[in-house]
């Protein structure tokens, strides 16, 4: 750029008065000046050119937001982490319990991704880094797409785990089932304060102590004669109970899952709203120098001392 004659390009403090100000506020401006140079004291000289600010400043409460969105995501990966690492422990001491391993460790690759691209994105509002955000917002969509998906196939399965479950508890009559199932069956009434699988009648005379309706219950109770003597046992049969147990925690993981989908896709919003405003150019007005421009107006402040 080409620079005209100093006595050319002189210009009065109040139209160059930007020049005096602190770096701190011509950073925040984002102006860059190549010269700002003082002429016998009284008047600024500027030559060079004006820029735009490359990033928009974001504003704090969005930022706050944000940082507190993420915050809570962090906390909840990381409860996900610890109720992975106790269940894991819980199923070591059980035996054939290979399916519930591997979602154990479907669980620590999810919480951990999900943990990862979290720490991204709060690396990218702190250091205002466009690709880091953008990193955060494609993985927290993958993760609220998966766990739609999972959502979707959790509400198809639960009509075909009713019926394998009917399917699994029907070994009738109970004459007939081996000294294992009976054993189950047993532990199932005790645990679920039920009787049977179609009613108390499947024992015949034969009501085991698990059937026996134990105060306070919360399931119905009534009073049946077995060996010459009234015995209060639970009224329900076994598989509705089951079923009905297994329903309600499936509608109370879909509910969190549901959840974690409202506030990863808020989470996005906001990361969204960031990325916008940073993209957004700060716009400063263009400034020409001309020979024939004429000063401003001004008074001095300070005249000459007048010789006696």
């Amino acid at each position: 750029m080409s620079v005209l004659p100093l006595e050319e390009n002189i210009l009065s403090a109040a139209h160059t008065g930007f020049c005096n100000s602190p770096p701190s506020v011509l950073d925040f401006l984002g102006q860059e000046f190549s010269a700002c140079r003082g002429v016998n004291g009284k008047h600024l000289f500027f030559c060079g050119e004006v820029r735009a600010k490359k990033m928009g400043r974001v504003n704090i409460w969005l930022k706050r937001s944000y940082m507190g969105v993420t915050a809570l995501i962090v906390v909840i990966c990381i409860l996900l982490l610890g109720f992975t690492v106790f269940n894991h422990g819980v199923m070591h001491t059980r035996e054939k319990a290979e399916n519930e391993i591997v979602g154990l460790h479907f669980l620590y690759i999810f919480s951990a991704v999900i943990l990862l691209f979290t720490v991204f994105g709060v690396f990218g509002v702190w250091k205002q880094k466009k690709w880091a955000l953008i990193v955060f917002a494609v993985g927290m969509i993958l993760g609220s797409l998966l766990l739609l998906f999972l959502i979707i196939n959790a509400l198809t399965a639960t009509t075909q785990m009713e019926n394998e479950m009917k399917k699994e508890l029907d070994f009738l009559p109970l004459d007939n089932a081996s000294d294992s199932a009976l054993t189950v069956l047993k532990h199932i009434q005790k645990e679920f304060e039920c009787c049977g699988l179609k009613s108390y009648k499947d024992w015949k005379n034969n009501i085991p102590e698990s059937c026996l309706c134990n105060e306070p219950s919360t399931n119905p109770c009534l009073l049946v004669r077995d060996s010459e003597q009234l015995r209060p046992i639970y009224a329900k049969p076994c598989p509705p109970i089951i079923i009905a147990s297994l329903s309600y925690a499936i509608q109370v993981i879909m509910g969190i899952m549901w959840g974690l989908i409202l506030l990863w896709v808020f989470s996005v919003g906001l990361c969204v709203a960031i990325l916008c405003q940073m993209n957004k150019k700060l716009e400063t007005p263009n400034v020409a120098y001309s020979s024939e421009a004429k000063a401003g107006n001004y008074t001095t402040l300070m005249e000459d001392p007048v010789a006696v």
